[in-house]
């Protein structure tokens, strides 16, 4: 066949040669174009099939590149910006929040008070202000009210209470914090922990009263924020006293699954990134968009504040998260698209079907962490033409998205032009995260369907591969791997495992380190999850490795939480032996009343893995073993735990 193909070139090739030049170059390209489906005919059909897509991202990434250069060019920060958006339409609901509607004037004019407020309590370019605020319109309007005088706002967990919460000040070395009523019980038991020079003010949620309000004091240590907007008249507006595009605007604290929260670096140019992002790749300029999530990690805070800020979008915020009330909510703000993350989607899937499942008219989801086991009967019970999954790291500078709905993709790598956005999965070892590298010393690329760790690779010039880090310089050295394809080159590594198959879709297997080897096998906690979820109604179970003395490489061990004692542990034995390998199914089970969560809604494993399955640890949990024998779990006890560790139980 080949032979036939190159004769019948070589035949065409001699006629269009005597007609002169144009014919040489049509020639050349069709005998390209045989020698490609002669030689790389599976490449050829990978290039059409993806070129849809592939062709779809170029473009919103150009428009995304467009963007930042027009701001970078401008020195635009997010309040001057925000400016432009409000002049264009002033009286547009900017957020929506409970039976409130705050327009873009009146998101600016506050902005304005606190600009004000703050600059008379000597807040000045540079410094630092906190906010531990919750979930409201104000929130944004406050910080940048902060970040038109240059200063910069840590966004601080709501949920952290003492050495927690204290580390977060510190680290960031707040000059000030602006904090919600209802956590001054939690700086009251810290106060003396801070340091003394530290600005305290209160912030409540009501709306302002200007017209009569009077000043007054909030006791010794502590000025009430609320009183001072309301007694001070909006500042006049002014470009940002900022560093430009690339100065610092935000520091938002990782989840703290493991040690304590890391303030990463979030600047003008990465908010833009992020939020724009997002927008070109799946969301319309006529969106209503909920958002459900807490305003002090980066979904929440950037991406979906930032279609606001940036895009002119309205957005609905909700206090706090509930399954039960999500597409309810959907219908009574009129959403159009709907933030998720982690395990939301899974919850709102375990309540009882509705009238409110299809009466919205959410057409698009976005977020990342939607299970790919329930990924379809999500969007069929719910009726949800598009999802757009995306992934990324709040301090890092790999950032993908799917933008064509493949069930389970987290976003895909390009196959014809994979050096445009310069991203890769290289191979690790799954155990410690450290990269595999050839006899020169270079990583080496993982291949389709071969599990490895996502990078991105660092340009400082480029705002879409620029590497900020966290406040901590040493933390951040730790994610950055040098030496990469060529001598000298660096790149942000997630730590985060995942395989791309032929055509380029990406697909999350695993965190590094999370990861763990029994029997001589690789296990990955999240298949086990999903397994187990899947197998006792959507409960929360979080998986891990813990070791057994005298055993090679850790057993599996899962938490499972069962509030009303229904979960049946012989029917999960026999599912979980159908569906998993012998050496993937939990050894032990940790049946408890509740897994401790983080605000983007991962579960907390770090203290459950210090427990092992040692019963005196375990506090009122009941634990359980696998007796491969029976293929059931039995009680474990003081007595059976003696047992296994001396060996008399085999596991």
């Amino acid at each position: 066949m080949v032979l036939v193909l190159a004769a019948v070139a070589a035949a065409c090739a001699a006629v269009w040669l005597s007609q002169g030049f144009l014919c040489m170059f049509v020639a050349f390209v069709v005998l390209g174009v045989l020698y490609l489906l002669a030689f790389h005919s599976r490449w050829c059909y990978v290039a059409l099939k993806t070129a849809p897509r592939d062709l779809r991202a170029l473009f919103s990434y150009v428009k995304i590149l467009w963007i930042t250069k027009k701001f970078a060019r401008n020195e635009v920060t997010i309040p001057d910006w925000f400016h432009e958006v409000v002049n264009r339409h002033p009286d547009k609901p900017c957020f929506l929040f409970q039976d409130e509607v705050w327009s873009f004037k009146e998101v600016e004019d506050y902005s304005l008070r606190v600009t004000a407020v703050l600059k008379a309590q000597g807040i000045k370019k540079g410094d630092i202000v906190g906010l531990l605020v919750n979930n409201c319109p104000q929130q944004p309007a406050l910080w940048m009210g902060i970040a038109r005088l240059g200063a910069i706002t840590p966004l601080i967990n709501t949920n952290q209470r003492g050495n927690a919460l204290i580390h977060s000040i510190n680290v960031a070395k707040c000059d000030a914090l602006i904090f919600s009523d209802e956590y001054q019980p939690a700086i009251q038991d810290v106060v003396k922990e801070l340091s003394p020079s530290l600005k305290l003010y209160k912030f409540s949620h009501r709306p302002l009263n200007t017209s009569n309000a009077k000043s007054e004091g909030g006791g010794d240590a502590i000025t009430d924020f609320t009183n001072l907007l309301e007694t001070t008249p909006p500042a006049p507006w002014t470009l940002a006293n900022a560093d430009g595009f690339q100065g610092k605007l935000l520091y938002i604290y990782t989840s703290g699954t493991t040690g304590l929260p890391k303030a990463a670096v979030i600047s003008n140019a990465r908010f833009v990134f992020m939020a724009t992002g997002l927008h070109y790749m799946g969301l319309e300029g006529q969106e209503v968009l909920y958002c459900p999530l807490p305003l002090y990690h980066t979904a929440g805070g950037v991406i979906s504040v930032g279609q606001a800020l940036i895009m002119g979008v309205t957005v609905a915020l909700k206090a706090k998260f509930s399954a039960s009330q999500y597409f309810p909510d959907c219908i009574k703000y009129n959403a159009t698209g709907a933030h998720y993350i982690g395990e939301m989607c899974r919850y709102v899937l375990a309540t009882p079907p509705s009238p409110a499942d299809t009466q919205h008219r959410v057409r698009v989801i976005y977020g990342n962490g939607l299970r790919p086991q329930i990924w379809k009967d999500f969007v069929k019970r719910f009726n949800i033409k598009s999802v757009s999954e995306f992934y990324g790291a709040t301090e890092g500078n790999a950032n993908i998205a799917n933008t064509d709905g493949t069930p389970g993709a987290i976003g895909f790598v390009s196959r014809i032009f994979p050096s445009v956005y310069p991203i890769a999965i290289i191979k690790v070892n799954q155990e410690t995260g450290e990269p595999v590298r050839n006899a020169m010393g270079l990583c080496q690329l993982a291949q389709p369907d071969e599990p490895g760790v996502f990078i991105g690779k660092i340009q400082s010039h480029n705002p879409a591969r620029q590497y900020l880090g966290y406040v901590d310089k040493d933390a951040s050295e730790k994610k950055v791997v040098r030496d990469v394809f060529q001598f000298g080159d660096a790149a942000f590594i997630s730590g985060d495992i995942l395989v791309a198959d032929e055509l380029g879709y990406l697909f999350f297997r695993d965190r590094t380190g999370d990861t763990f080897r029994w029997r001589g096998e690789n296990v990955s906690t999240t298949e086990v999850e999903s397994a187990i979820s899947r197998f006792a109604d959507h409960r929360d179970a979080v998986v891990y490795g813990v070791l057994v003395p005298n055993t090679e490489g850790r057993a599996g061990m899962c938490g499972i939480v069962d509030v009303d004692g229904t979960l049946d542990l012989v029917k999960l034995a026999t599912d979980l032996a159908r569906d998993l390998p012998v050496y993937a199914r939990p050894v032990f089970l940790r049946v408890m009343d509740s897994v401790d969560m983080t605000g983007t809604f991962k579960m907390k494993k770090t203290d459950l893995q210090k427990d092992g399955f040692d019963p005196k640890l375990a506090k009122n949990d009941k634990l359980y073993y696998l007796d491969l024998k029976q293929g059931r779990y039995l009680p474990l006890g003081v007595e059976e735990y003696e047992r296994i560790i001396s060996g008399q139980i085999r596991l």
